[in-house]
């Protein structure tokens, strides 16, 4: 699978290959305040063949938590492109709103962190449901 992927405006665009690692849904508080509120659905594809074929994103790491990830935005608009996580290091993490096709997206195998999850948000019927991250 290819997946490429842009900014709101077009200044820094993405292109990854391969099968996607994980494809699912985030709950936690941080990924509520980078989507506006809602559960970040993302996909998690192989980081080696990642790369940004136009400009380059700004990362953003918090020092003020364990194991923080990385998130990558565009530095002209402010959209959240991926992210990439200590705890999956050899996976690039695309917000599925960034994607060209949101389509390529199959849907989410799990729904993690739900003990931060908001009683406005829904997961999808038969969806695997857990407080944080399965082990």
């Amino acid at each position: 699978m290819e997946v490429t992927g842009r900014c709101y405006c077009g200044a820094v665009h993405y292109q990854v290959s391969g099968e996607p690692i994980l494809a699912a849904q985030c709950h936690c508080r941080e990924c509520q305040y980078l989507t506006g509120g809602a559960p970040n659905n993302f996909m998690a594809m192989p980081l080696d063949t990642f790369s940004y074929t136009k400009g380059e994103a700004k990362g953003f790491t918090r020092t003020d938590i364990d194991n923080a990830v990385t998130r990558e935005f565009c530095p002209e608009c402010g959209t959240h492109l991926v992210t990439k996580a200590p705890a999956m290091p050899k996976a690039v993490i695309l917000k599925v709103g960034s994607m060209d096709d949101p389509s390529q997206y199959p849907g989410p195998q799990m729904a993690i962190f739900c003990i931060d999850k908001q009683s406005f948000h829904t997961v999808p019927e038969g969806v695997p449901e857990f407080e944080r991250v399965p082990g």
